[in-house]
């Protein structure tokens, strides 16, 4: 019995910097009885723009150390990440007992319950659209579907600039939009794959046609994630459940923190982790 509880352990939420917080939140208003560690890499942000072998070295660094400190199972809230390292790490990289899951398929399983067009529209960063992972991903389960991308490098260092409410952040989110549907007039579901983006959301929401729906990964992924644990018991059994939350981050705790409350609603206390 002692050592099958030095096997339970807290589940790690994992991202490039603070996008995962907004997903980390809905799993925690879901799930609320676990423990868990979020770690973000802010240090070596951005992703969206690096290559696949660089993500790939990273995310494997920051899942390393999340079962370092005791995680069997981490969540890779990170589009980029999932994009450009979830499958490697599946394939080649985990110890016995241990689990890494990302947020594209919790997705992309589900987008036939939104669209009645099969036209979905895809915003993500320039990394994800390059990976084609939701175009993969959807016409693996929905082979009917026609998936529209557009990337939008300037979303991301608006919202972790505090700067969701300019006539910058307008003007870009209109011109990306615009650039989305006039790929096809038939799009009725715009899919936002990047973690960052829900923040955009009042913004989007101005220059979105009403008839089109608007899907954000947070609530998905919390379900998928309950799905998960009610399935697998295993990984349930050795997920500790005192409701407690650390943070750390690659860079200073206090800029985290800061920028931290933004994502997650309510305020932290965050800790500087090396990860190499």
């Amino acid at each position: 019995m002692e050592q099958e509880k030095k096997h339970i352990g807290p589940i790690g939420i994992f991202d490039s910097g603070y996008g995962g917080l907004s997903v980390f939140k809905e799993i925690k208003k879901k799930l609320p009885q676990y423990d868990y560690i979020y770690l973000g890499d802010n240090a070596r942000i951005p992703y969206g723009t690096r290559s696949f072998e660089t993500v790939y070295e990273f995310t494997k660094q920051c899942v390393f150390k999340l079962f370092e400190l005791g995680c069997n199972l981490v969540i890779l809230a990170c589009n980029t990440a999932s994009a450009k390292a979830l499958r490697s790490i599946q394939q080649n990289d985990l110890p016995p007992g241990k689990k890494v899951l990302g947020v594209i398929r919790p997705t992309t399983e589900i987008v036939k319950e939104f669209t009645k067009t099969n036209h979905v529209g895809i915003l993500a960063t320039t990394g994800t659209v390059k990976s084609e992972s939701y175009k993969i991903e959807i016409n693996k389960f929905y082979p009917e579907i026609e998936v529209f991308q557009h990337d939008c490098p300037f979303w991301v260092p608006l919202v972790e600039n505090n700067e969701i409410d300019t006539e910058g952040a307008k003007y870009f989110v209109e011109k990306d939009i615009h650039q989305l549907l006039k790929q096809s007039l038939d799009i009725d579901t715009i899919v936002l794959a990047c973690t960052h983006y829900p923040l955009l959301l009042p913004v989007i929401q101005q220059f979105v046609p009403d008839h089109i729906k608007i899907i954000s990964q947070g609530p998905l992924v919390a379900k998928s994630l309950k799905k998960y644990l009610d399935v697998h018991h295993d990984i349930e059994l050795k997920s500790s459940k005192n409701g407690t939350m650390k943070f750390y981050t690659t860079d200073d705790p206090l800029d985290f923190e800061s920028k931290a409350e933004i994502f997650f609603g309510q305020k932290i206390n965050a800790k500087h982790i090396k990860v190499t």
